[in-house]
């Protein structure tokens, strides 16, 4: 099933090394799910206020999937519903936190310098099925059904 993912690549200029790798190993597993894509294109600037920012984030369908935090954190901000991130700030607080900006909006930010690839990619697959439509779960579900027979 061809997703027509497309992909950006992050400014390795713009944030520490750990955390830019971090981030590409991000994109490798969540752009294999049907429906993302990363967004803004490379290059691409938008404007808040007085300040430009380039922070990629990727979609699902249209809908916001997770956004790089640029601004301060140099973390990923990334949906997850609230009792899951209840779960995760418990379990792994070095991992993740919350800032004010998300304690009412269902993300969780994630220092990808430290995630390891088996939280990563449970993470990513929950967040992915919070905001794909569920035609598209459903989909997913078929196919990985089909291939366990």
């Amino acid at each position: 099933m061809a997703s027509g993912n497309k992909r950006s690549k992050v400014d390795r200029q713009r944030m520490p090394a750990a955390i830019a790798k971090g981030y590409e190993r991000y994109l490798k597993v969540v752009l294999a799910l049907p429906g993302t894509e990363a967004s803004p294109g490379p290059g691409t600037l938008w404007l808040r206020g007085t300040a430009v920012f380039e922070t990629p984030s990727v979609r699902v369908c249209g809908k916001i999937l997770s956004r790089w935090r640029t601004e301060a954190e140099g973390a990923l901000a990334i949906r997850c519903d609230f009792l899951d991130r209840q779960i995760l700030l418990q379990v792994q607080p070095d991992v993740f936190f919350l800032t004010d900006h998300y304690a009412h909006y269902p993300m969780i930010l994630m220092r990808m310098e430290r995630v390891s690839s088996a939280v990563l990619t449970d993470v990513i697959e929950r967040a992915w099925r919070f905001v794909a439509p569920a035609k598209l779960v459903k989909q997913r579900d078929a196919v990985a059904g089909a291939a366990k027979r």
